[in-house]
């Protein structure tokens, strides 16, 4: 059986392998330590070293054992094609000899497509990626990088049908091109209206359930047209990598220096604003992609394909009865769609089954022996009697550290490595705020039973936290920890084979008639998602969580009773 590297040499950096017919995958950022393990510097290439080398060492694989390498291509503003082969050359020269030789380039949309369609298990789909920018277009296109890119996706052939280009306008120092990037225009909105400290994406968007989007609509639709065929035209310089320009409007300018000084119901408009016009445009590429492709169901990736509002609307609106995100669509996962590429158009190899999770990188280990820190004590060999003691802490509203099996590849916490909560309590939502240091009006997710998840949201969820969903009136008042100020919720359905969760929250509805916890992910603000069970110990004093689960062994903070009792108590 062949083996397949795939690799993302940017931000994001990441490496994943597929062999014998499973997937490796890992972020270079859980050994850095720097979310999104970003460059010192723009355009600055970095090696996803130890993501590379653990996942050689799960597969007890070496460099030489590799057949086929992929990466995708990200060099800006080439004239022509000459540039794939020196981009080739500059990143083949960061890696051993064995895997240098083999690499080979695509394009970064098709990478990031890729890492859902060939997950998805659908035969015929439409694929959309948007993001801030991707890779050159080439002389097939002219001058410009890859925006807004759409597809008609089958087993045997990718074909590239819609694709977003700037516009060449006159200027007094001759012609000038505009971009019409959204995930720019969203980005450059992001950081006039969230102070510094926060992720202004992520941020933004749940600000804008407290505003009232008709106060700045208007004039936002005035930067951003939409044109036939699913053209995105957005004025300049919105549509490019901006920071500086003053944006004038409600009588007073907004830039990213005077951010603070804004009120924040203000700035929670001027969100909701964004927030609308941005899907509205989405939604309208999405639209003319069903027409081309006369699919039944949308692949969506890119960095925009985060925005899990976006992700509810594009599922009601867009035209498809059938929406998937890819499971990683940010840039890290286009490591992913590299190595399917090679693993599936490539080699033929069948394509891998549909993830129930994005459990694919490496086991926590386990706590060490001298690791139990002051205020804690260690509860060890529990089994198969963890579940029901971890339920019995949660259901009496203690906040709880989950360190279960493999990592999860991406940026949400599925359930592996996740700090949990009781959802029916808003004093405890409060109480994980402060632990966090997050922004009081961010929501929390709830991970959900697959089988009750109608029960309670009006969808189905998403297996890897990527959509909201509206909570059901009747329900919204038990589980007030992770239903948002506007009645909704970003919603991970938890399958029946799903191995890091689906235990606990059978056990937590036994017991308390909840078949859903409040799940976000278990790091210290800024980092990433912890990766170690010795990282998690250190996090769990640190925040000062109640207990941490890892593996079979519970440490309880000093002023709990032993839970054993408790849980074998009838439920």
């Amino acid at each position: 059986m062949p083996a397949v590297l795939g690799l993302n040499f940017h931000h994001d950096t990441s490496a994943a392998l597929v062999v014998d017919g499973r997937l490796y995958a890992a972020e270079e950022e859980r050994w850095s330590g720097v979310k999104h393990n970003h460059p010192t510097r723009k355009g600055t290439l970095t090696t996803p070293t130890r993501a590379l080398q653990w996942c050689l060492e799960a597969a007890d694989l070496e460099p030489q054992d590799i057949d086929v390498v992929w990466a995708a291509s990200m060099r800006p503003n080439p004239a022509a094609g000459w540039w794939l082969a020196e981009e080739r050359d500059e990143l083949a020269a960061l890696l051993p000899a064995p895997l240098g030789e083999h690499l080979r380039l695509l394009s970064h949309h098709t990478a990031h497509v890729l890492s859902g369609y060939l997950l998805s298990g659908h035969e015929y789909a439409a694929g959309l990626v948007i993001d801030a920018g991707g890779s050159s277009l080439g002389s097939d296109f002219g001058p410009g990088r890859e925006r807004i890119t759409g597809y008609g996706l089958r087993p045997d052939r990718i074909d590239r049908l819609h694709q977003g280009m700037p516009t060449v306008v006159p200027s007094p120092a001759g012609p000038r091109r505009i971009h019409s990037s959204l995930g720019h225009f969203y980005r450059n909105l992001a950081r006039r209206v969230i102070p510094p400290g926060d992720e202004p994406e992520g941020s933004m968007m749940a600000l804008a359930a407290f505003g009232d989007p008709q106060r700045y609509a208007a004039q936002l639709r005035d930067l951003v047209r939409l044109g036939d065929d699913g053209e995105v035209r957005i004025e300049y310089p919105w549509g490019s990598a901006d920071s500086g320009t003053p944006l004038l409007l409600g009588g007073r300018a907004w830039t990213a220096d005077n951010v603070a000084e804004q009120p924040e119901h203000e700035r929670a408009d001027l969100a909701a604003a964004v927030q609308e016009v941005f899907a509205e445009s989405v939604v309208h590429v999405a639209r003319h992609l069903q027409r081309l492709t006369g699919s039944s169901t949308l692949v969506f990736s890119g960095g925009c394909a985060l925005n899990s509002y976006l992700n509810g609307q594009l599922a009601a609106d867009s035209g498809f009865d059938t929406l998937f995100v890819a499971p990683a669509p940010h840039d890290a996962g286009t490591a992913v769609g590299a190595a399917l590429y090679g693993w599936h158009y490539q080699l033929g190899q069948e394509r891998l089954p549909v993830p129930a999770d994005a459990a694919w990188g490496p086991h926590p280990g386990a706590v060490p022996t001298l690791a139990v820190p002051t205020g804690y004590r260690a509860l060890t060999g529990l089994g198969r009697g963890l579940e029901p003691t971890v339920a019995a802490l949660l259901a009496e509203q203690h906040i709880v550290g989950w360190v279960r099996g493999p990592l999860e590849f991406g940026p949400r916490a599925l359930g592996h490595r996740s700090i949990l909560a009781h959802p029916g309590h808003t004093a405890t939502r409060d109480r994980l705020n402060a632990i966090k240091k997050r922004a009081t009006y961010r929501p929390f997710a709830p991970a959900v039973l697959a089988e009750h998840a109608t029960e309670w949201f009006m969808s189905e969820g998403d297996p890897f936290m990527n959509r909201v969903a509206h909570v059901r009136r009747c329900q919204a008042t038990r589980i007030p920890a992770v239903t948002h100020h506007d009645g909704t919720a970003r919603v991970q359905a938890v399958d029946p084979h799903h191995q890091g969760l689906r235990e606990l929250l059978e056990q937590f509805h036994e017991r308390t008639g909840l078949p859903l916890l409040l799940n976000t992910s278990f790091n210290r603000k800024g980092t990433p998602i912890l990766r170690t069970a010795e990282q998690a110990v250190a996090a769990a004093a640190d925040l000062g969580l109640d207990a941490l689960a890892v593996g079979d062994t519970l440490l309880l903070a000093g002023h709990l009773s032993d839970p054993r009792a408790t849980a074998l108590l009838t439920r």
